[in-house]
């Protein structure tokens, strides 16, 4: 696939990929990876390992194509050094993974490793936000400011929950101080964030639209709803998010991490292509790498088992039940910010169109890891994967992770 029809298809398929820096440090094979105990550039032998299931009796399947084992085959490479791939729903299962562990001991990657899923933490936080709806407990049409008065300023008095929630509240993005290149980020991996802070940095901003008007992804959005579910319930999101959604599907993998830079328990290690320490370009092992600037917007770790489980759930209104659920497959009559283009994101997911039928899900980026989960609406063929990105938060969709997503779907209409 040439670079140009790649980008086209990456830009008409992209489901949400995190809000943040896109950094395109100039990429070179790699001629050195930094490693905690090995000083010697690492020979690396990729070992896919691919279980496969028939599809169901019955359905109408649709051919996933080119193969899913092709493309992940070859793993490690420039783009990614790991996949974790699960197709499921009525028209069948396949499951895979390829690549390694890590780059010093190449060993197999593991099929049940935990991840960084980015993004995907904004359909858990919607989720939430709508089950405290259904009981009362939040208003979608009642402001952000009412929840937070001393947080909202005047000029965003008119802003939703569920503006906030479907992109179209118009707050721009905080300033973090940390500056525009990914080494710069790198430097700054362990500051903490308070979600507070950045809304005191955002909103201290002028609005970029009329709330309501345009449509513009952002996490800003995302990081008031979490304060407003903290607000309502006298609780922790963390520990909403838990006891709403983890304990009850028994997503015994997944948790939201606070402060911790660590991903706890077993994890496929997580590579940034950027400058080492002797100048030369290369992987920097970013696998450990605080999250609290995205917080209710982008801390979740999980793995590809229980986000399937999840995906599954949500789409079969086990999680989000009755006419609320319809809140996540709304998308506001409104045109994108920047492209113009018609509003793609509802409350929690985005759609596309992919081989003549809607996909509904979101991605997600965090430094070393993409990750997604998709349905059709009728559950018939989900797509949960994580793949180890080399530039997880560039400009472009991941190659791999686009060929996924080609393969399970099928091309833009």
């Amino acid at each position: 696939m040439r670079t140009s029809t790649r980008t086209l298809l990456a830009a008409a398929l992209v489901l949400g990929v995190a809000a943040g820096p896109a950094l395109t440090p100039a990429f070179a094979a790699p001629r050195a990876v930094e490693a905690p105990r090995a000083g010697a550039t690492p020979s690396v032998v990729a070992t896919p390992s691919v279980v496969a299931a028939p599809t169901a009796a019955g359905s109408a399947a649709r051919p996933a194509s080119p193969d899913l084992s092709a493309v992940i085959a070859g793993l490690p490479r420039a783009d990614a050094t790991a996949a974790l791939v699960r197709v499921g729903g009525s028209e069948g299962a396949w499951r895979g993974s390829a690549g390694v562990h890590d780059l010093v001991s190449g060993a197999p990657a593991d099929p049940a490793a935990r991840f960084r899923a980015g993004s995907v933490t904004k359909v858990f936080t919607a989720a939430t936000v709508l089950q405290l709806a259904s009981e009362r407990r939040i208003d979608l049409d009642r402001t952000a400011r009412s929840y937070l008065p001393e947080l909202i300023p005047g000029r965003y008095a008119t802003v939703t929950v569920r503006q906030l929630l479907n992109h179209t509240h118009g707050i721009p993005a905080p300033e973090l101080a940390v500056g525009d290149t990914v080494e710069e980020w790198y430097a700054h991996r362990f500051d903490v964030h308070s979600p507070e802070d950045m809304v005191r940095s955002a909103t201290a901003k002028p609005r970029e639209f009329r709330p309501g008007t345009k449509q513009h992804y952002l996490n800003i959005g995302y990081t008031i709803a979490g304060l407003i579910v903290e607000r309502v319930t006298g609780d922790s999101y963390e520990h909403q998010v838990e006891r709403r959604i983890l304990r009850p599907l028994g997503l015994r993998d997944t948790y939201l991490p606070g402060e911790a830079a660590e991903l706890a328990g077993p994890y496929n290690h997580g590579y940034q292509t950027m400058r080492l320490d002797d100048g030369t370009t290369g992987l920097r092992d970013v696998s450990v790498w605080g999250v609290t600037d995205g917080w209710a917007a982008g801390d979740l770790v999980s793995t590809t088992a229980d986000l399937e489980r999840f995906t599954r759930a949500l789409f079969a209104g086990r999680v989000v039940r009755g006419p609320l659920l319809e809140e996540m497959f709304t998308l506001p009559k409104v045109a994108d910010l920047k492209s113009g283009d018609p509003a793609a994101y509802s409350a929690g997911l985005s759609m596309k169109r992919l081989g003549g039928r809607e996909v509904w899900g979101k991605t997600g980026g965090r430094w070393g890891y993409n990750a997604a989960i998709a349905s059709t609406r009728d559950g018939a063929r989900t797509l949960v994967y994580s793949v180890n990105s080399t530039d997880a938060k560039g400009q472009d969709m991941n190659p791999t992770a686009l060929n996924l997503m080609v393969a399970a779907y099928g091309l833009p209409d």
